[in-house]
């Protein structure tokens, strides 16, 4: 079984910010002590870190849920409760992280070391040493500690590679990967030997480096899902130029122009941005009796059926079995390299936009509902998150939750949806009277 994995979806949930506490001086000589209760301490963030070591998701395979610690409840004396530490979650080079959601791309990590808070910490609740007023010197009222963010995410490997091999299997991409690099792909002569993306390093005699990656599984009706499909094309939108690899003497019986148009056809179904990579097309086993008459052929029906308008791609013979053409293929493609910029891979459309963990303005502060056992059901981000801080083991706390729900229009909401005196009012699981 290949220890490859290129997708993962995954649950994080950031820490939950320590509860404040209610405490009081109670000194010798310090009569009528006032509130000294601290705050709790900030619950942990959920990190994710680019390692150069980690080449798959596979860690995430049988690992999908990441919980970062809450903070400590605040003490006495005024003193905090200690924050917790963040998560940290390594992830390889290339990974893509969406909101499973939304569908939204949330970031892109591609540098070493590169991080990005995917789930933020709660803060800490307040201790009562916060609601001390002049009208209540000692009060019994503390917040808990607000819920840290929790969601579910799609991680998507697109492995960093300059060029990316495409072409028919058993065209011989595999080995001229093994030949001007130092990678060492299974190599046999079936279709699919190559079922995981490989990658290897190019060093040309003129010094120039650039990375190389051979893309299994691309065959005519991959973009139906014929074959290995589309499983491993995603690999190919971060090269900056493609080598089209050919096999120019037929050997299976393909017409070498046909197998050309069929592979662009299935970059084009998958992606229509990859048709704007530079494309090399490599005319391998030129070592064969007939690829010589069959490269004669293959330039006369690309100049026929291409656009005059259009520049045509270099073509370069070669044969990865005798090494022959391979230098001056790798310094042509050292210097395409140099002057193709790097293409965007993601539109504004696709990307959330700046996080903002505050309340939005024009969202509703709740929602009124009715269930089947005729029960009002309040729902909202915001009042539930007025619900999880209040401390109902305190009657002041309570008390202060209901002025709340009074100065958001709770109590107004409900008499005009026809709530009367006595009907019950769910919050979650905890349910109370409504009074008229």
């Amino acid at each position: 079984m290949s220890m490859f994995l290129d997708t993962a979806k995954i649950k994080v949930k950031a820490g939950n910010g320590g509860d404040g506490m209610v405490a009081f001086r109670r000194e010798k000589y310090v009569p009528n002590g006032g509130p000294w209760g601290g705050d709790g301490g900030r619950g942990g963030n959920v990190v994710f870190v680019v390692d150069e070591g980690l080449r798959t998701l596979m860690d995430f395979r049988y690992n999908r849920h990441f919980k970062a610690q809450s903070g400590e409840k605040g003490m006495t004396k005024g003193m905090h409760g200690r924050g917790a530490e963040d998560l940290i979650v390594h992830v390889p080079q290339g990974t893509t992280v969406r909101d499973a959601e939304t569908g939204k791309v949330l970031t892109d990590l591609i540098e070493n070391g590169q991080k990005f808070v995917v789930a933020h910490g709660g803060r800490g609740g307040r201790g009562n040493i916060r609601f001390a007023t002049p009208k209540n010197p000692a009060p019994e009222i503390s917040e808990n500690g607000e819920p840290g963010q929790e969601r579910e995410l799609q991680l998507e490997l697109k492995i960093l590679a300059d060029v990316g091999l495409v072409g028919f299997p058993s065209v011989g991409k595999s080995t001229l990967l093994s030949v001007i690099t130092s990678a060492k792909p299974k190599i046999g002569a079936y279709h699919f030997t190559t079922i995981v993306p490989n990658l290897g390093m190019v060093r040309t005699q003129s010094g120039e480096s650039f990375a190389v990656a051979d893309l299994p599984g691309l065959i005519e009706g991959a973009s139906q899902g014929v074959g290995l499909g589309t499983q491993f094309l995603r690999h190919i939108e971060r090269t900056r130029v493609i080598l089209h690899v050919i096999d120019m003497s037929a050997s299976e019986g393909r017409d070498p122009y046909e197998d050309y148009l069929a592979i662009n056809k299935e970059l084009e179904f998958y992606n229509l941005r990859l048709m704007e990579r530079p494309q090399i097309i490599v005319a391998n086993k030129m070592d064969m009796p007939e690829s010589a008459e069959n490269l004669k052929v293959f330039k006369e029906k690309l100049v026929a059926n291409y656009d005059e308008f259009d520049e045509l791609p270099q073509i370069f013979p070669i044969s990865s079995l005798t090494k022959q053409g391979l230098s001056t293929l790798l310094d042509a493609t050292a210097e395409l390299l140099d002057k193709t910029p790097e293409f965007l891979l993601y539109d504004e459309s696709e990307m959330e936009e700046e996080a903002y963990y505050g309340f939005d303005e024009d969202t509703p502060a709740f929602e009124i509902s009715r269930d089947d056992d005729a029960v009002w059901v309040l729902s909202g981000d915001k009042l539930e998150k007025l619900f999880t801080m209040t401390n109902f083991d305190r009657e002041e706390a309570i008390m202060k939750f209901a002025r709340q729900l009074r100065g958001m229009g709770v109590d107004e909401a409900l008499r005009a949806r026809g709530a009367k005196d006595g009907d019950l009012v769910r919050i979650g699981k905890f349910e109370f009277e409504f009074v008229d």
